[in-house]
């Protein structure tokens, strides 16, 4: 692959829970950049990310960004406005796959295996379990495994949940509680519409929260998944195919839920992650290097179909030639 020199612009940072996460993104992704010959510009996101962009006029932006509002369609709407060409998902594949139960209705009668369940109030768990425990509950609209908790019969959280017991329910008005699905934790990743493989995640404790993901040597990466071939092309199968239905692009990382005991009937698709990590410690640079292909290989490969995709819309809209 050979890029032109381009002058990119790298949005990271930014205001969500995620901030920390984008910024160790966003600094592999300029240094890559620069590495191979581009003139990069990074720009932490504010509220004033329009006029900034507007002043750079890069050839490209490059999201770095994770959570809201870089991750929720927010800033891709600003973007299309502007005119201006940017990696990952647009604004419609964002919306979706950032709220985990319109990702669900959106995939689930298409045949992609997930998990049961419903929103709760945060109010009703102090009442009643809304499901059999064990059982978990995040937030609808929340990446990287933040406020995940897994409510179990012997845990202490009371029962019913007690107001005083720390969890997602004491920050979140409105929660996802899906039943707690045994076995492997796996992901696949897909790259310009291919599905690379499958990695399996083994937290040294707890599961795979946001510390585990985030803290080196909190968690084992099994790259590639020690599993059967028919889980570990399911798992490829599913991502590819998720991966479509949405409309994602560049880059996505699907995560899963395997129950071993089940086979292939035990394989749940838990959510499609639309900005997935760039930092040294993230699955999809740990994937793309298993297939040979190098972190600035990757990085460049992600901002071609930017680039690509830019083009194509381009020539639709002026239709051919008179």
């Amino acid at each position: 692959m050979s890029l032109p020199k381009l002058h990119v612009a790298v949005l990271l940072g930014g205001w969500s829970s995620e901030r920390p996460v984008s910024l160790m993104s966003g600094e592999g992704v300029a240094k890559a950049l620069e590495a191979r010959g581009h003139r990069v510009t990074r720009l932490d996101m504010g509220r004033d990310i329009a006029a900034r962009l507007a002043e750079t006029q890069p050839d490209v932006v490059f999201n770095a960004l994770h959570g809201s509002p870089g991750e929720d369609g927010t800033v891709q709407g600003l973007m299309d406005i502007m005119g201006l060409t940017y990696t990952h998902s647009g604004l419609a594949a964002s919306v979706i796959a950032i709220d985990k139960e319109l990702t669900k209705q959106t995939l689930v009668p298409h045949g992609i295996p997930m998990p049961g369940g419903r929103i709760v109030a945060s109010e009703e768990l102090y009442q009643r379990d809304p499901l059999a425990r064990p059982y978990v509950l995040k937030p609808v609209n929340e990446g990287s495994s933040v406020g995940v908790a897994i409510v179990t019969a012997d845990g202490n959280m009371g029962n019913p949940i007690s107001r005083s017991a720390r969890g997602p329910w004491q920050e979140f008005d409105h929660l996802l509680a899906e039943p707690f699905i045994r076995g492997k934790e796996l992901t696949t990743a897909v790259i310009a519409d291919r599905a690379l493989m499958v990695t399996e995640l083994r937290p040294k404790s707890g599961f795979y929260d946001f510390d585990a993901k985030y803290t080196d040597g909190m968690t084992e990466h099994i790259c590639p998944a020690e599993i059967p071939d028919e889980i570990t092309e399911a798992c490829k199968e599913i991502a590819l195919k998720a991966h479509r239905l949405l409309g994602c692009k560049g880059t996505s990382r699907s995560d899963f839920r395997w129950d071993d005991e089940r086979g292939v009937k035990g394989l749940f698709l838990l959510e499609v992650n639309t900005q997935p990590g760039m930092t040294p410690l993230s699955l999809v640079p740990e994937q793309a290097r298993h297939c040979g292909m190098s972190y600035e290989d990757l990085v460049e490969a992600i901002i071609a179909e930017a680039l690509d995709d830019a083009a194509a819309r381009k020539a639709a809209h002026e239709g051919p030639e008179a």
